[in-house]
Parts: C-alpha cells; structure tokens; sequence
C-alpha cells in the first residue's frame, strides 16, 4: 500500500501521483484511521473526483477530514470490488457504514449442499432466496462474501464469474432429472448438474477454486489449475486439458468494464473542434462459432486511418452468437481507456455497428456500462438487400455514404482476419 500525504498543494499531493490502475483506495484522518473505502477501475481519476466536483452534505465532510490516502493495486475492477468488500467487513469505515445497517448491504452466499449454489442475499442472517443455511446435502452454514453496497456490482460480478466458474442453480431434488441439458448448460453456465454430466468431487474443486478467488487468491487459483492442466496433458487428457487452459486464460484476461459505475467514469468533454472526427466501425465474422474474429476500423473526417484499425480474436464464446461476440468486442476494446495515455485510444465521436437492433442495443449497454455516451448507429441490408437501412440518427456533418464505407472495410477487415486464422488452423 502505498501513502500520499495531503501536504503542500492539498489536490495534488493526495492524487496526483496515484496510479491509473484498477484498486481500492483508503480515506485516513490525522490519525490513520480509515473513514471510507472504495473501489475504483482508476485510482487516479477515481479520487480526483472528490477534489474536482462538487457534492452533497456527506461527502464533503468527508473531504475536510482526509488526511491521507492509501491504495491498494488489483489487477481488474472485480477484484478491487472484492478487496473493497473485505476492507470494509475488517475495518467498518465510518462513511462506509454510517447510514446502513447490515441488512441493507449484500452478501455473496454458497450454500452447504452436495452440488452447492451461488446467491446474493441480504446482510442480518437470511440466506440465499429464502434458503436456510443447512440446506439439503449437508449441514453447518453457508460461506458468505461481503458486504457489498451496490446491488447492481455484485450482480454483474456473479456474471462474470459463472462465465469462469460455472455452478448449478437447480433445487437439490431436480438435479440430474432432466431430460435434456438446461439452457444454461448450452451457453456453458451450467456444468451439467441438470443430467448428472458432472462428478461431485469435480463440482466441489470448482466452487473451493470459485471461494479462493473471491477471498482475494486468484494467483493460488491460478496456479492450481495450472498444475492440474499439466497433469491433465500429462495423462493424455488433452480434452481436460484445452478446458482448465480456457479457465486460466479467462482468469488472467477478465473483462469486467461493466463493474465500472457512472461514478467512477469521468465525464467525457466535448470532442475537441481540432481533432478528427472519429468513426469506429465495428463487424464479427465467424462460421459456427469456429474462429470467430471482430474488427475494428477507424475513419477520421472520411478517411480511413489503417494505422488504428484492431483485431480482435473472439475467447468467451465458441458457438454463433453475434450479438454476445460483438458485447466482447467492445468490452475490451473500451477498457483501454483505463491505461496510461501514451497507450490509451482516443475514443470515437460516433459507433458504427454491422448490424440490426439487437447488435445496436448490445453495443448501447456496454457504452452505458462504461459511463460514456457516445452516439451509435447500426446498419443492415434492406429487405430486397439493394438498399441500407440505418438504426439510430445521423449526426449532422456525417454522410450516409462516409458510413456504408465504414461498413464495408470493417466487414472486409474482419472477413480477411477469420480466413487467415481458418487457414492457419487447417495447417496445424
């Protein structure tokens, strides 16, 4: 942890050197004792935000008392809303807890069951949805991960960990008594406790690997499957072993931009009168789900600029699902405003997606996710396919042409892309 004095220039000597990285950061009185923590996807502009903006009553008597700022450095937003939710269960900063009891705060609960399940559940001793904590298949209490203050941020941390951890949400007595696999077993949320397609022992390892990481030991986690992927090759079990380097690999490249709250974001100027004006195009192209690629490419006042168009190789999704490929896409591509400048990407002044309504909404959540508002136009084919039909309202200054080529090269950009990575794979 790292102090920053609140001497001299009073902003600058608490912010002005912290890191521009995901992590928690700790308010302390003159006499080091924590009034408030808090996550942030930016440290920096995170604790900015007090100083720069005004606020309500609370806040700024938060602000007079502050005499140092400690931070603690994760490696993504959900760990820092995890380093966060522990801080605070140690400490009980006062600015944290004041005005909550612990009914009003949520709690991450895994139930004590033979194929347990995962839940959120309110603080002062009710468990998940109304289940006791000696549920079924075993007794003693449930494991509890908390607190957590914003419903909406834990929500979305569950979503992404059940993309890496899958776990069963069924009633005890349905497991293994369905006839075919649940929906969530077809997108791979499941691990198949719906047909009895997973050992107990094996769903065990994954919810002991699902607790580490939420005590804060991805490393521990990391390291573990690694191990076991070795001896999975090892053995000959290349299927075991392709499985567990997927779960490594989404544990080191997590995308969690949507953990990052209006709060947290800054609020983003209008676009300089002297810089070009960006469009972003954006298409997938895959067949089956097999190599699946999405494309970046980059206009500015009408031109393309070759030298900022991006690839992206899809890594969640192994099944056609152009909607949720596209979501990935734009994930990763803005979670590079959380770098430093000199590697940061100017954003866009204007979207533009290959696609109908629902690749457009897709693309609008994961903008509002990130605290941005950015305007987004999708663009499909007519009915008699001679004519482009645009969803969304063009920008004045903008042509509708200027957009059909953006369309055009990010479709070619994408399509040239999934061919080389197809062809690659046929030589291999």
């Amino acid at each position: 942890m790292s102090e920053k004095p609140a001497s001299g220039n009073l902003n600058a000597a608490r912010y002005g050197k912290l890191p521009e990285t995901p992590g928690v950061y700790l308010m302390k009185d003159t006499r080091g004792r924590v009034l408030y923590v808090g996550k942030a996807a930016n440290l920096r502009r995170r604790v900015a935000s007090y100083f720069e903006r005004p606020h309500d009553v609370r806040i700024e008597a938060l602000v007079r008392r502050i005499a140092k700022i400690g931070v603690q450095k994760t490696d993504t937003a959900l760990e820092a809303l995890i380093l966060e939710a522990g801080l605070i269960k140690r400490l009980a900063p006062p600015f944290n807890v004041r005005e909550k009891d612990d009914k009003s705060f949520l709690y991450i609960e895994i139930t004590k069951e033979a194929f347990p399940r995962v839940f959120l559940a309110r603080g002062g001793g009710g468990h998940g949805r109304g289940r006791g904590s000696a549920a079924a298949g075993g007794g003693g209490r449930s494991a509890r991960f908390g607190p957590f203050a914003s419903a909406s941020s834990a929500r979305e941390a569950l979503r992404i960990l059940r993309r890496i951890f899958p776990w069963s949400t069924h009633d005890p007595e349905k497991l293994g008594a369905f006839d075919r696999p649940c929906f969530d077993y077809e997108i791979g949320l499941c691990p198949g406790t719906c047909i009895g397609a997973i050992p107990r022992t094996e769903y065990a390892k994954n919810i002991m690997r699902l607790k580490l990481f939420l005590s804060g030991k991805k490393e521990c986690v990391i390291r573990g499957i690694e191990k076991e992927m070795k001896a999975a090759a090892a053995a000959r079990d290349f299927e075991k072993a392709e499985k567990l380097r997927r779960q490594a690999f989404a544990l080191r490249h997590i995308h969690d931009t949507a953990l990052i709250s209006d709060a947290e974001m800054p609020v983003v100027p209008s676009a300089d009168v002297a810089s070009p004006y960006r469009i972003e195009g954006y298409d997938i192209s895959n067949i089956s789900g097999d190599s699946a690629t999405g494309s970046m490419v980059v206009f500015e006042n009408g031109v393309p600029n070759k030298g900022e168009y991006r690839r992206f190789r899809i890594r969640t999704l192994f099944r056609p699902n152009d909607v949720g490929m596209l979501t990935e896409v734009l994930e990763r591509r803005f979670s590079r405003r959380g770098e430093d400048a000199a590697r940061a990407w100017r954003l866009p002044n204007l979207i533009l997606i290959d696609g109908g309504i629902a690749q457009a909404n897709a693309a609008r959540r994961v903008i509002r996710r990130a605290g941005l508002d950015i305007p987004i136009i999708g663009i499909v084919k007519g009915p008699d396919r001679k004519r482009n039909d645009l969803i969304g309202a063009i920008p004045g200054g903008v042509r509708k042409e200027t957009l059909v080529r953006v369309r055009d090269e990010a479709h070619r950009f994408a399509i040239g892309y999934h061919r080389k990575l197809r062809e690659a794979r046929a030589l291999q």
